[in-house]
């Protein structure tokens, strides 16, 4: 059992993970045109970076782990430049009338929050499956 408890860690350190990456890309979605931050200064797109984590320290028979996690490491801004765009008589606009505009490609995003969104659904798919085998097994036992 302890194997899949392991199992169903990951998993749920993959969900916790996913909904991050969710809920950043929504951010930067939501400041693909934010002209000024509290800094003063366009947004600036941000980023989830991700790492490989033990769940625990449980090992199986052979000695080796028998799941690995994933945390989130940082939450990075993105330092490629943002774009200019000619507007004059914008409030943000620099002394030859460009706006400085933020870093963030919506389609971009839209791919990253589709990406985080099916990497959920797999994980919540592991979680069910590891549900319905330990079901299973106890069925077992009982007949």
């Amino acid at each position: 059992m302890a194997t899949l408890d392991s199992a169903i860690s990951a998993a749920a350190s993959a969900l916790s993970a996913e909904r991050l990456r969710v809920e950043v890309a929504v951010s930067n979605l939501a400041n693909a045109e934010s002209t000024r931050g509290p800094d003063g200064k366009a947004y600036r797109r941000r980023d989830v970076v991700l790492a490989a984590e033990p769940v625990d320290s449980f090992n199986d028979v052979l000695g080796r782990a028998t799941a690995t996690g994933v945390r989130v490491a940082d939450v990075i801004e993105d330092p490629t430049p943002g774009r200019q765009r000619y507007e004059p008589s914008h409030p943000d606009a620099d002394k030859n009338g460009f706006v400085a505009l933020p870093n963030v490609d919506p389609s971009e995003e839209m791919v990253d929050m589709l990406s985080a969104a099916r990497a959920y659904q797999a994980n919540l798919t592991a979680i069910s499956l590891i549900r319905d085998l330990v079901q299973r097994a106890l069925e077992i036992g009982r007949g």
